[in-house]
């Protein structure tokens, strides 16, 4: 008899911890894996007592389901997901659900939603954040896919979410298609740039200022009390103090090579494909890049040259504060970035999104969560045609008061041979999204000089024309041409 309300496959501990969460809220959930001897296990252990049931087949899994059938896939991204839905589909009925819960490729949520619509299975890809606690105890999700199926699955996802404010949950329709994942990449590609960000202003306060392993955790504590309030600054306090069985900080044993599973790079990668200047986040990712050739950096520290070391001399209370100054504004800038790639993907795709929603999504649950997500929340709600959120009055004045020491920070940095590749290209970025006129009527004036590429006149618009830079003659006036 059909008793459980939902399927989920997949029981590493973010399924489990996710199946534990939807039992917690009164939902009877079907625990299936490829490994069936897991199910057992799953259920005589982590879920013993409570209303978890299993399967040792697809077949039973899916016998057991209420109609219509819901089922979360939390398996690898890629063949694998495939792989299920090809086992599944015989076995389900027009309007059954397939949810599928991995970091997906967007482009590949996007093709089963169509191949599974036209086969009458309604697919969603939903983007989970926050981790393995996130999923036992409130996560961020960002379903998208096909809208038929939300009546269905809404009531279960802003039930296990995390919850913000007066109870909002962490998670609404994020749009059709591959949308949901979208906005699931460009979260982690933020991520990505918090961490950078973080690491930068660490190495700052390491060796501009000499700061000591405590000393740097309680500036990471007091700054958890200003508008960097979050998960990355909260955690980054307590990495720093946290000391190894030897009572010495465990930081300085870690190798400096950083990991990566490719979310961060497919943000860049869509960036450069529909052509936003999503800088920071690419940064971040070469950033990972540069750390993880360690053993050619050593080689190349005895034998290339920087600034000479100097002792800092400044007010050292003035420069953290600096420092904290420059996170925040880069900060900033990141999500600034990063909102203007979804906005771009909204026109190309033709989906329909909305911003502050995102924001509120992301402000619980999820690993960037912060309090400074609910200003973003505000600046679309206040203005949903909001074109970049700088010019949204709260960050124009975020920005303009941390300017100061926001150049301060990096130009001392530079000074000192400091790498600070995100804080650097946020500022870059800045500066030239603020500039009127920008040198790039050099670049145009050079393909047009080698490839006959064509410019347009400012006081002529829409017109391209062609000169012969070596002759001397004058413009050639040209429609054919358009670079």
């Amino acid at each position: 008899m059909a008793q459980a309300d939902i399927a989920l496959i997949g029981l590493a501990v973010m399924g489990q911890n996710l199946i534990l969460n939807m039992n917690d809220h009164g939902f009877v959930v079907c625990a299936f894996n490829r490994t069936v001897s897991k199910v057992d296990d799953f259920l005589a252990n982590e879920a013993k007592g409570t209303k978890v049931v299993g399967a040792q087949s697809l077949k039973e899994m899916v016998s057991k389901l209420k109609k219509p059938r819901r089922i979360i896939l939390l398996v690898k991204a890629g063949q694998a997901v495939d792989d299920f839905i090809e086992k599944l589909v015989p076995l389900l009925d027009s309007g059954d659900i397939i949810i599928d819960g991995g970091n997906s490729e967007y482009r590949d949520t996007t093709r089963r939603c169509r191949d599974l619509k036209a086969k009458g299975i309604l697919f969603v890809g939903s983007g989970v954040s926050g981790g393995e606690e996130g999923a036992r105890y409130g996560p961020s999700l960002m379903p998208g896919g096909n809208k038929e199926a939300w009546p269905h699955i809404k009531t279960i996802f802003q039930g296990i979410a995390a919850k913000v404010g007066t109870g909002e949950p962490c998670c609404d329709w994020v749009g059709d298609e591959g949308a949901g994942h979208f906005v699931k990449m460009v979260h982690n590609g933020i991520e990505y740039g918090d961490m950078q960000l973080i690491c930068e202003a660490y190495h700052l306060m390491k060796d501009v200022l000499g700061m000591e392993h405590d000393e740097m955790a309680q500036a990471f504590e007091e700054w958890n009390k200003t508008e960097l309030d979050s998960f990355l600054i909260e955690i980054t306090a307590n990495i720093l103090k946290f000391r190894d069985t030897d009572g010495k900080h465990l930081l300085p044993k870690i190798r400096d090579s950083a990991g990566q599973k490719g979310t961060g790079k497919w943000t860049a990668i869509s960036a450069l494909e529909y052509g936003v200047p999503v800088t920071l986040i690419g940064e971040a990712v070469f950033a990972r890049c540069l750390s993880s050739l360690k053993d050619e950096r050593i080689q190349a520290s005895k034998k290339l040259k920087g600034p000479q070391k100097i002792q800092f001399e400044g007010d050292k209370k003035s420069f953290l504060e600096d420092i904290r100054k420059a996170l925040y504004a880069s900060k900033i800038i990141s999500y600034a970035q990063g909102f203007m790639l979804l906005r771009q993907a909204a026109t190309e795709f033709g989906w329909t999104l909305n911003y502050g929603g995102i924001a509120l999504m992301w402000r619980g649950g999820c690993i960037i969560r912060s309090v400074f997500l609910g200003k973003i929340k505000d600046a679309f709600d206040c203005n949903p045609g909001l074109e970049n959120l700088l010019l949204d009055d709260f960050f124009k004045s975020a920005v303009e008061n941390c300017q100061g020491s926001w150049r301060r920070a990096v130009s001392t940095g530079i000074k000192v041979g400091i790498p600070m590749p995100c804080f650097t290209t946020a500022l870059s970025f800045y500066d030239g999204y603020r500039h009127e006129v920008l040198p790039a009527n050099l670049i145009q004036a050079q393909r047009d000089y080698f490839g006959a590429h064509t410019y347009e006149l400012l006081a002529k618009p829409g017109q391209f024309i062609h000169t012969n830079w070596t002759g001397h003659g004058g413009s050639v006036s040209s429609s054919s041409y358009n670079a």
